[in-house]
């Protein structure tokens, strides 16, 4: 089985990285490849079956798989809209969004989708109030964008970033920001928490050839979820080979810290929210009902 991820060095996607390097996906019996892939270009080896699954921002699939149409999502990887706000020190105390009125933040394809319709949300009229939103260029393709943001905040070239919590707690570590909006702490517009989440998708013929290996590879992701919950440290530790020295320190804090958002469920609510998100933006012509996005014959895993 191939898993797609976009970002090896992120804390959205460990429980991936947890299960293959504690040898959780062996012990249910399957070879597992977890391979660096950009989204889009995830979702559409997805699509094409030349991956398993993708791993990503739970919204993302429609971009592919237009209103849900031949994909599912099997389990949440973690709960919550998952990017947060750093803005330069000085500029902004928390909860302060207004403070990116005439600033330039950084931010990734997908995610730029959830941050301005936070902004529109709190008010902010993204052309009126001149909030320069764009990806960063750098010189290494395979680098974390969070990481690069962080860094590029360092080094004075943005105002802001919304990132990743690796991303984030990098840039605070230098001492470039400080934390404005976290969504899952209940930060931003109401519903905030709810515009999206990082989750695991797979094609519904993917789930029909093969259920018993889909089953196999979500026990587990749940079994490294309650791992990360119960004892961080030893999921950060395994996988420190695949960060840099600076992020790899951070990883441990960053997973006692959230330990509780590495939860497998994906709530009514989480779709509702993540509904009316991505039919305002026009992702979905209409908000589909639970089942046609959730893998709602395979929720019993979740508890395991």
């Amino acid at each position: 089985m191939r898993i797609a991820v976009p970002d090896f060095v992120s804390s959205t996607h460990i429980a991936l990285i947890a299960a293959k390097e504690l040898g959780l996906f062996a012990d249910e019996g399957q070879e597992v490849d977890i391979v660096h892939i950009p989204l889009m270009q995830g979702l559409e080896s997805l699509r094409d079956g030349t991956v398993d699954f993708c791993s990503g921002a739970a919204h993302a699939p429609v971009m592919i798989f237009p209103d849900w149409r031949g994909v599912k999502l099997v389990a949440a990887l973690m709960q919550g809209t998952h990017w947060m706000l750093v803005m330069r020190s000085g500029l902004a105390k928390r909860g302060e969004i207004e403070a990116v009125k005439g600033r330039r933040i950084a931010t990734d394809r997908g995610p730029d989708l959830v941050f301005k319709y936070l902004l529109r949300q709190s008010g902010i009229d993204i052309e009126r109030d001149q909030v320069e939103i764009g990806p960063l260029a750098t010189d290494d393709p395979n680098m974390s964008f969070g990481v690069a943001a962080a860094r590029a905040l360092a080094d004075g070239r943005v105002d802001g970033l919304w990132a990743n919590a690796l991303g984030c707690e990098l840039a605070t570590q230098l001492g470039a920001g400080s934390v404005i909006i976290d969504p899952r702490r209940g930060d931003g517009p109401i519903g905030a928490g709810n515009y999206s989440f990082a989750a695991l998708a797979t094609t519904e013929s993917n789930i029909e050839r093969n259920p018993d290996r889909i089953e196999a590879v979500i026990r587990a992701i749940v079994r490294a979820q309650s791992i990360i919950r119960s004892e961080p440290q030893r999921a950060a530790e395994v996988v420190r080979r695949f960060f840099p020295p600076v992020e790899a320190e951070l990883m441990g804090r960053i997973l006692e810290r959230d330990a509780d958002f590495y939860r497998p469920s994906v709530p009514a609510s989480a779709i509702d929210g993540m509904n009316r998100f991505a039919t305002a933006v026009g992702l979905l012509s209409f908000p589909v009902p639970y089942d046609q996005v959730v893998a709602t014959h395979l929720q019993h895993l979740w508890s395991k």
